[in-house]
Order: structure tokens, then C-alpha cells, then sequence
């Protein structure tokens, strides 16, 4: 997965790559059965069947989409006039219906839907302390829901929704923490047809004032407070803060439901705010789904843009679901009835928790876990704890979370047992090799097959992935695409280019979860995605295909660096940089120069046994770096600059916040880049006070 700041127009798309790794991990001995039999089990199982999704789109989605529950067949199963893609025309479905009422349907209501854990742990004592479980201390609160008890739950809060004045069409924004009713509230608006805008726990008032605004909301849904290493996140109070903004105007918001959680002291309009569970109590416990046309919104998700305001994408029903479905079966393997446990630790806020913690999951009758907080709360094995005690099988994550992993020492997951792991996955942003290995080592025991993904808030799920009985893999690639999925590089002009020279990742055909837009901005959508290769959708990514036929992302072409006349792509020097036993994280972005024109300003994060004692230790470091990156792929990607941090700027989502970078870099040292998604501003603060390196 990438970032989604809108490509930017470059001269030329040919990319130059320095990158090589040879190493080839084939799917691990005994890995189908381990993982309850796999759907696909060689790699030419996978090419016969990527084959005919290429071949016969229609056939092969019909009898994916036959597997799930429609009200009303289609009609065609694809209708593709360049921008516009329509999927299971005619057909009508409900969402809510096949992740919650089909499982029930079908006898098993009484198997756990959501296993959820939150953050606090009673008696733990602090941030320092380690999780007590004896000595008749409890352990964190755990909820598992039942697909009888989610269908109870959410069509009480479908029916509260109605109570309220929610009809079919009208967007309903919620800014929850990662509490069981932030699914139930999803949930119960795919059920009542009213489109959902999740906003990220982590954002300010002034970003749910832009989200509120643009998809024309009246309703919040929001709890008291949230949990994060052991401190309570203010939500109502930036609720709050977002309906004054808007008290008076056309935008102003008409009801507030709040859930109570963290039982802090906040602000109440008795005109505005309703508790969510006084709503529910007068609630009826039965409520019909409604029969949701296939191309009828399901959601709005705001993502960053360039210009600042965001985007709204777009996602409709019928094709999102199946395709969330049907990636979330094949790259998992999710077996019903094989005691799976499948952890994706993403926020519902991103993308990823929308179509990897809930719309994926459910429907292939595999629990799925949410967890509330913090992944070192309270001590750095909070997750592996986490996956002993649920005995996760599944377990997907960020390479960012990986390396704040390798940085605080495999004591921690050493300490837990974690042979329940069946597949490991990644998802947000390339991963490095050293990363990989590290995971491939310690976290799967060399026996789990890893799925390194490559997919967009735009694509709805999975483009570019690994099969987990099927596919060598290759530490840093995200190897093979999707079914169906036709995937290519090309340079500006559409041409393909040759293996192992990068150029502009694009796809040539539709997908059934691809975005329908950009909401109330037509050309924004068609500039953003569809401008740049004629008769493709452009991801924004650089990339680059090898010899085996695999995919290596190379970063966003906007983060592509020219140092004289070589256009480098960042993805390869960070991870020349992390590949150094010193460098836990890096992040690479261009600076002023005044010979080369641009050079190369690089960010480290070192391990705790490699900080350097003084300055000068600190320079013989750093021309240690730069020889080992002209080593690893040439003198032409040495960087200018190395700033060692404790930490790099990043979103509550893992993502690296490159631009605030390059403002530094750049010698901008006041900064008037957007800050709204930073979660931890004292880590651009020192950033700007250090000017070594």
C-alpha cells in the first residue's frame, strides 16, 4: 500500500534502479496444511487462474460474486467507459447482510465475529510495567461478539440511526476509538444504506470540520474518550471544537451520539448530544437490510491530497464487496472452521481496518481482532502478548510497526510463544529487505509465509500480493498481481517498459473495488488518476519489474529524487541505508544542492546499541552510512545530508511524513506544511533544532 498525495507531473518516468536482491524464499515446507488447506497451491495453479481473470473478467468475478448473498442478480457483470467503471449492474445486495445475517443464515450464529481487547490492563501500574495475569490480577478487558450478538447490536444502533432522522443516502461521520461499536456502527450504516465516513481517532477538529463539510453530515457518532499508552485521546471535546466551527452555518451538525468509554468529563449539548446507550435501549432489536443497488455508495473515506483538502474516494457496494471478499480469502487463506484468528492492526479509520478488520474478514466466517491501543502499552510485547493469548493465525501489520519492533529487541517477542502464526502480511508502504528478514526470522520462526501487499485507499483491497502456499517470495517485492488485476510499467507515453528499469505503475483494465470517484469533484478524479497514461489509472507509484516477472514499488514518483540527471527512486536508498546493522529506519527525500541541483538528505533512526557518544563519533557514523550506501548501490546515492533522530515524523497510521521532511531538509526550518495528521509534533520540533549532518 502507498501513500496518496496526488502524482506529480515529472519529466520523464524512466526511474533508475540501483536495488538488487537475490534472495528467493519458496513457500514453506508443509505450509497448506498448516494453514487449512490452501486455495491455490503452486505457482502454476496461480498463473492458470490469473490466466482466465484476465481472459474472462466476467466468468471469473461471476463466480466469485456467486459465493456471497444478492437480493437481485445483475444484469452484466462489468460496464467500463474510461473513468467509469460500473460492476454487477442490476444486482442488489446488502453488505451487512453477508458479513453478519448470511454467517447466521447459514447456522452459525453462535461462532465468534470480533474478539476485541482493549488497552488498559487493571493493576499493570504504568507504561513500565509489565502485564500481570496472577496473583488474582485481571487482565485487559476482552470482548467476543457473536454474529447473533452483532446482528442484535447493530440493528439496535441501525435503528437508533433511524430514530434520528437517518435515511438511505444521508452520510453518517464517525470518529471513534478501536472499540467493538465503532464496527457495530459501520456495520449498522451498510445495513440502513446511509454512507459512512470514518474519520481516523487521531484527527484534529479542523479535519472533521473539512469531512463534515465536504460530504454534507449531520450526524457524528463519536465515544467520550479513547485509549493510547495509558492517556485518554479528548474525542467528544474535538467533536466539540468541530460543531462550534460549524454552529450556525448550512454545515452545522444535528446530532452528536456518544458512546461512553472512557468516562472522562466532557462538555454536553442537550440539544446536540444523545448517549449512545440510551438511543440503543429504545431501539428495536429487528431491522431489515435494505436492498442496496450494486453501484449505490457504501462509504466515503478521506485521503490526503496535495492541494490540502482532502479527498473523499468513493467506494460503492456490490464490487467492493466482492472484492474485499475474495482478496481477504485467497492472500490469508481464510478457512472457516479451521480455528483461525486473523489480527489486522490497523485503526478502521485507514482503509486497510475498513477492508482487512470488517468487510474482508466477516464474510469468510474467520474471527477477526480489534485491538484499542497502543502496540508498546504497557511494555513493548503488548502484541505479541496479544497474539499468544488469542492465538492468532493471521497476523497483518505495517513495516513501520516491524522496525519500531527490531528497534526494541527480540526479548520481546522471544518471551511469548507465537507458534500459532500461520501467515505473516504487510501493508502501508514498501518493506525494506532487513525488515523482512527480521519478521521472516523472528516473527514466523522461518515457517510463515509473508504477503507483502501493494494496494491504495483507491483500489478498495489487494493489487499486487503474494499467495501464501503459492508464490516464491523476495524480501522487499510484492511479487505478483492480483487476480484480475493488470497491473504494468510503463513511461508517459503508456509504453512498456523493460524488467528491471523503473517507470510509472499503472493498470489497464478495471477491478471491482476500484474508487468511483473523488466526492463533488469530477475533474479532480479525473486529473488525480486517469490524466497522466492514456487509458490507465496511474497509481502515483514508481516501480520497476524483474526478470521472475515480481513487482518492487519504488515510492511515489513525487518522492523520486533527480541528483544529477539520475532520477533515484527513495524506496532503494532507505533501504540501502536500513540494511546497515546500525539503521533501524530511514526515510530519504531531496534537498536544495548547489551543483548536483537536488541532493540527498537522509533521516536515520538508530538501534539503541549504535547511538553515537559525541560528534564525532556521530561524523565517523555518518561517513560509515554513506560508504556503505555507494557500496550497496553506488556513489551516486550517497547521501549529502544524515540527521540522526530518536524518531520520525509520522500519521497515528505509520506513515512517514515525507514532506515535513523535505521542508527541513530544505532549510525551512518554521515549516507551513499541513500538520493536522503529525501524532507526535515534538518529533518535528527537534527535527528542526538539530541542523547536524
Amino acid at each position: 500500500m502507498s501513500n496518496h498525495a496526488e502524482p506529480a507531473v515529472t519529466e520523464s518516468a524512466s526511474i533508475e534502479s540501483v536495488l538488487h536482491e537475490n534472495r528467493v524464499f519458496q513457500p514453506p515446507e508443509g505450509v497448506s496444511s498448516r494453514i487449512g488447506g490452501a486455495y491455490v497451491k503452486s505457482l502454476d495453479q496461480y498463473h492458470a487462474l490469473y490466466k482466465r481473470s484476465i481472459e474472462d473478467p466476467d466468468g471469473f468475478w461471476s463466480e466469485a460474486a456467486g459465493e456471497l448473498h444478492w437480493f437481485a442478480p445483475w444484469s452484466s457483470v462489468v460496464e467500463w467507459k474510461l473513468p467509469d467503471a460500473k460492476w454487477f449492474v442490476g444486482g442488489q445486495t446488502n453488505v451487512c447482510y453477508n458479513c453478519v445475517d448470511r454467517q447466521i443464515a447459514s447456522g452459525h450464529g453462535d461462532d465468534v465475529a470480533i474478539v476485541w481487547e482493549g488497552e488498559p490492563v487493571p493493576g499493570a501500574g504504568g507504561a513500565g510495567a509489565a502485564l500481570q495475569y496472577e496473583a488474582g490480577i485481571s487482565g485487559p478487558e476482552v470482548r467476543k461478539l457473536t454474529y447473533n450478538d452483532l446482528k442484535h447490536d447493530v440493528c439496535k444502533f441501525a435503528n437508533a440511526l433511524k430514530n434520528l432522522g437517518v435515511r438511505k443516502g444521508d452520510v453518517v461521520t464517525i470518529y471513534m476509538g478501536m472499540v467493538p461499536e465503532l464496527a457495530v456502527a459501520v456495520l449498522a450504516c451498510a445495513r440502513i444504506g446511509a454512507p459512512h465516513s470514518v474519520i481516523f481517532g487521531g484527527f484534529s477538529s479542523s479535519a472533521i470540520v473539512d469531512r463534515v463539510v465536504d460530504a454534507d453530515s449531520k450526524v457524528i457518532v463519536t465515544c467520550d474518550g479513547a485509549w493510547r499508552r495509558g492517556a485518554i485521546v479528548p474525542l467528544k471535546d474535538n467533536v466539540d471544537a468541530a460543531c462550534n466551527e460549524l454552529q450556525g452555518s448550512a454545515n452545522a451538525v444535528r446530532n452528536v451520539i456518544v458512546l461512553k468509554r472512557c468516562n472522562n468529563n466532557i462538555s454536553w449539548n442537550d440539544v446536540r448530544d444523545t448517549w449512545w446507550h440510551e438511543l440503543v435501549d429504545n431501539a428495536a432489536d429487528d431491522c431489515p437490510c435494505e436492498h442496496m443497488d450494486s453501484e449505490d455508495m457504501l462509504f466515503l473515506l478521506y485521503t490526503s491530497g496535495s492541494t490540502g483538502k482532502p479527498k473523499g474516494i468513493v467506494h460503492t457496494t456490490g464490487g467492493y464487496m466482492v472484492f474485499t471478499y475474495l482478496t481477504s480469502k485467497y492472500v490469508f487463506n481464510l478457512v472457516p472452521d479451521q480455528q483461525q484468528v486473523f489480527w489486522c492492526t490497523a485503526d478502521v479509520g485507514w482503509v486497510t481496518g475498513h477492508s482487512y478488520i470488517i468487510y474482508g474478514i466477516l464474510p469468510n466466517r474467520v474471527p477477526t481482532v480489534m485491538y484499542e491501543g497502543a502496540p508498546n502499552y504497557p511494555q513493548p510485547d503488548r502484541f505479541w502478548d496479544i497474539v499468544e493469548r488469542h492465538k492468532v493465525t493471521q497476523f497483518y501489520t505495517a513495516p513501520t510497526a516491524i522496525r519500531a519492533f527490531m528497534k526494541w529487541g527480540r526479548e520481546h517477542p522471544d518471551n511469548h510463544d507465537l507458534s500459532s502464526l500461520k501467515v505473516l502480511g504487510t501493508v502501508g508502504e514498501p518493506i525494506n529487505p532487513e525488515a523482512w528478514m527480521w519478521y521472516h526470522e523472528v516473527i514466523g520462526s522461518e515457517k510463515c509465509p509473508i504477503v507483502d501487499t501493494w494496494w491504495q485507499t483507491e483500489t478498495g483491497g489487494h493489487m499486487i500480493t503474494p499467495l501464501p502456499a503459492a508464490t516464491p517470495t523476495v524480501p522487499g517485492s510484492c511479487t505478483l498481481p492480483f487476480f484480475g488485476i493488470d497491473a504494468v510499467i510503463v513511461d508517459d507515453n503508456g509504453n512498456e517498459q523493460p524488467v528491471e528499469t523503473g517507470g510509472l505503475l499503472a493498470i489497464r483494465k478495471p477491478w471491482p473495488g476500484m474508487l468511483r470517484g473523488i466526492h463533488g469533484d469530477r475533474q479532480r478524479f479525473i486529473d488525480t488518476y486517469f490524466s497522466r497514461i492514456k487509458g490507465m489509472y496511474f497509481a502515483g507509484d514508481g516501480a520497476k519489474r524483474d526478470a521472475r516477472g515480481n513487482f518492487w514499488i519504488m515510492g511515489r514518483v513525487d518522492d523520486v529524487i533527480n541528483v544529477s540527471g539520475h532520477r533515484l527512486g527513495t524506496m532503494e536508498v532507505e533501504s540501502a541505508l536500513v540494511s546497515h546493522e546500525a539503521v533501524v529506519e530511514a526515510a530519504v527525500v531531496g534537498m536544495p544542492h548547489e551543483i548536483k541541483g537536488t541532493g540527498i538528505a537522509a533521516f536515520c533512526t538508530l538501534g539503541p546499541n549504535h547511538q553515537p557518544a559525541d560528534k564525532s563519533n556521530a561524523e565517523k557514523l555518518r561517513s560509515t552510512l554513506r560508504e556503505h550506501v555507494a557500496q550497496e548501490i553506488g556513489a551516486i546515492a550517497k547521501p549529502d545530508m544524515i540527521r540522526f533522530t530518536d524518531a520520525l515524523p509520522k500519521t497515528r497510521s505509520g506513515k512517514i511524513m515525507r514532506r515535513l521532511l523535505r521542508s527541513i531538509a530544505s532549510g525551512d526550518e518554521q515549516g507551513t506544511q499541513d500538520t493536522t495528521t503529525l501524532e507526535d509534533f515534538t518529533v518535528l520540533a527537534k527535527l528542526r533544532e538539530d541542523k547536524e549532518g
